[in-house]
């Protein structure tokens, strides 16, 4: 043991990332299926940002969320796929501690805004199908900048209180992490002193994190429900319906996978669950994204199309 843990509060310089599987053979098997997942998910993503910025129509604030939350998919997976990638090339399972503290911090940042943002969609639709006549003033494009930023300030908050947390810990004994990247769950088996408290302070933001925006989307969706119901128009009602049923999709895979993996704790037996819902959120979550928002979107579809032929709406 290094005779300065005392002082420097850990002994462990480096932590060994287990990776997903263990056999080579395997490995390249690995490494070719993230690197396909990373070219699609940033590809899809860029093209989702580039069709929303050359085409006029898209220039409404549904359409400002879904870019920053396109921006958000290709920060995320970045955090995580490359450095994972790079490691299965070197041969090499380590990360220092220093790096491990800055992917967790930037992980729990974007997967902060996340939460934020999925909310601010809700209550997006929310004005737009029930209070239509007042939506352009109240969904202004002051309003739509002061909840990103707002839901950053939350995120930048969110992660700053983990990661200054996770830092009061000390790791002096085992350092080997089952896991793909670094984040809590798996930190907090290694950790020599007690984890109680930081393992309190992750359900509690949690429950924040996650419970506060699922009942303003839950509560925005029942109005919506309601409104959408009272329509006359089957063809409005449909639009609806699709714009609406995209981001549930998203919001459902979201949330449902971050609450599986955060809000219960102290279980090693779950490491290997624990991957799973890892390649889930870092990887499939935002590969899924820009084919759930397009699919169902004929206006993404038209204006993909004309981004990838060279063309621009007249309208």
């Amino acid at each position: 043991m290094d005779p300065k843990a005392g002082t420097n509060r850990t002994a462990v310089t480096e932590f060994i990332l287990l990776g997903l599987v263990e056999t080579e053979k395997l490995q390249c098997v690995v490494f070719v299926l993230f690197l396909f997942a990373y070219l699609v998910t940033v590809g899809g993503n860029l093209s989702i940002l580039a069709a929303i910025l050359v085409e006029p129509k898209l220039h409404t604030p549904m359409y400002f969320f879904l870019g920053n939350l396109s921006a958000l998919d290709i920060g995320c997976i970045t955090v995580t796929v490359p450095a994972m990638l790079g490691r299965l090339l070197s041969h090499t399972h380590t990360i220092s501690y220093e790096a491990c503290l800055s992917q967790l911090f930037f992980f729990h940042l974007l997967a902060g805004m996340d939460c934020f943002l999925l909310t601010a969609m809700a209550y997006d639709r929310f004005l737009a199908i029930c209070r239509p006549l007042t939506y352009s003033t109240r969904m202004s494009q002051t309003v739509q900048r002061i909840l990103v930023a707002v839901s950053w300030a939350c995120a930048l908050t969110n992660a700053l209180t983990h990661t200054i947390a996770l830092t009061t810990l000390n790791f002096c004994g085992p350092n080997e992490v089952n896991h793909f990247y670094c984040d809590l769950p798996q930190l907090f088996q290694l950790s020599c002193s007690s984890t109680q408290l930081n393992e309190l302070l992750l359900f509690a933001v949690g429950f924040i994190m996650a419970g506060a925006p699922v009942a303003l989307i839950i509560t925005s969706y029942i109005h919506v429900a309601a409104a959408v119901l009272q329509m006359r128009s089957v063809e409005g009602r449909k639009k609806a319906f699709s714009t609406c049923g995209s981001h549930l999709t998203v919001v459902c895979l979201f949330y449902g996978t971050g609450i599986f993996n955060y809000m219960r704790l102290g279980s090693e037996e779950a490491s290997d669950k624990d991957k799973g819902v890892g390649v889930f959120n870092t990887v499939i979550n935002p590969m899924l994204n820009p084919l759930i928002y397009s699919l169902r979107n004929p206006d993404v579809q038209g204006a993909l199309w004309r981004v990838l032929v060279g063309r621009r709406s007249l309208t």
